[in-house]
């Protein structure tokens, strides 16, 4: 990890969750994170707990489901902190009903984050990685349900297979791009199974506590495996599931 010391990583959904777990192992191994998300108050106290980590982090607030947010963020980035070097596609969110009886706002508003704004955020910072000759690295943390679709656990997933299906794709076809244009940038998908996070907030705790699950720690440890591999090797893809998974 030596070599990101003191670079700059953009992380989304940042404000909670595995977001803030990526976040706090970031700024622990000394990187100067800008953490994008919605709740600001929620990153503003990460702000004062990160404070004795060797890298910084910085609050932004920025609704993902707003271009002009978006790319008014990532401005404020290059100005203020400095190139590019990691991101974190992360953030994302369930929602109730299933594919014929969801609300269409809702789902505008998944596809919105959870889709469209990694291509920009990815589109936008492989831009700036390549004006300033910056060999970085993208990782979208995507799902188990970016592989498959089960419904063991939730029987009304609604589009949010689609969508992961849709980082599964924007990956590797992003990966073969840079591939054909002799870039050394990388970009990687952690597809995670169940993890105890706010994702599933709202739903019955006797029903989560009979679900094997991962701990947002878990994740962030296999983010931080990733990005310590050597210059030369490349984790295109990674798999975690808690002990007794189904799906």
């Amino acid at each position: 990890m030596d070599r990101w010391v003191g670079k700059v990583a953009i992380v989304t959904g940042a404000s909670a969750g595995i977001g803030a777990a990526i976040a706090e192992e970031l700024v622990m191994s000394g990187i100067n994170v800008v953490g994008m998300a919605r709740r600001e108050n929620k990153m503003n106290e990460m702000v004062e707990k990160f404070g004795k980590y060797p890298g910084k982090f910085y609050s932004l607030k920025t609704d993902l489901t707003v271009v002009e947010d978006i790319l008014a963020s990532l401005k404020w980035v290059k100005d203020n902190v400095g190139p590019i070097h990691i991101v974190i596609n992360n953030a994302g969110f369930l929602a109730e009903g299933g594919t014929f009886n969801g609300d269409l706002s809702v789902w505008k508003s998944q596809m919105d984050s959870m889709l469209l704004a990694p291509c920009i955020i990815s589109q936008e910072s492989i831009k700036d990685m390549i004006a300033n000759n910056v060999d970085g690295h993208i990782i979208n943390v995507n799902s188990i349900y970016g592989h498959v679709i089960n419904h063991v656990y939730n029987p009304e997933m609604g589009i949010y297979p689609a969508i992961k299906h849709g980082i599964s794709a924007l990956t590797e076809t992003t990966r073969q791009e840079l591939v054909l244009k002799g870039k050394k940038i990388k970009i990687s998908a952690i597809s995670p199974g169940m993890t105890g996070s706010e994702l599933f907030n709202g739903y019955p705790a006797e029903a989560i506590a009979k679900i094997p699950l991962l701990s947002c720690t878990d994740v962030s440890n296999a983010v931080m495996f990733m990005l310590s591999r050597p210059p030369h090797v490349q984790v295109q893809e990674m798999v975690i599931k808690p002990i007794g998974e189904i799906a």
